[in-house]
């Protein structure tokens, strides 16, 4: 007899484990709320930026280096054209990501 459970210890290890699930759940609710990402229009606006910073620079790099190519394509200037419309569109592209940099936040 002594080997079987009696219904008042078994109540009583019921209750305590599910008072430490309960425990357990807001425990993790509250790290969830601690570290959760915040990801509202600040992260957003600041994507936006860098987005947009990326294709200055791409564009003004690239942009130029298509323009110079073609340049030097029909007046024969070959590679000068190409270097100095490349070089003016990167000014160009600093001069926007400087500009973007420089802008008051909302």
């Amino acid at each position: 007899m002594s080997d079987e459970p009696n219904a008042r210890d078994l109540v009583g290890e019921d209750a305590r484990i599910d008072a430490l699930e309960e425990r357990l759940k807001a425990a993790q609710e509250r790290e969830n709320q601690r570290t959760k990402p915040a990801a509202g229009t600040e992260t957003d606006e600041n994507y936006r930026i860098g987005n947009r910073v990326l294709a200055d620079l791409i564009g003004g790099i690239g942009g130029g280096a298509f323009l110079g190519w073609v340049i030097d394509h029909f007046a024969g200037t070959s590679p000068w054209g190409l270097l100095v419309v490349m070089f003016l569109g990167i000014i160009v592209a600093f001069r926007n990501i400087i500009r973007i940099s420089n802008r008051p936040p909302d």
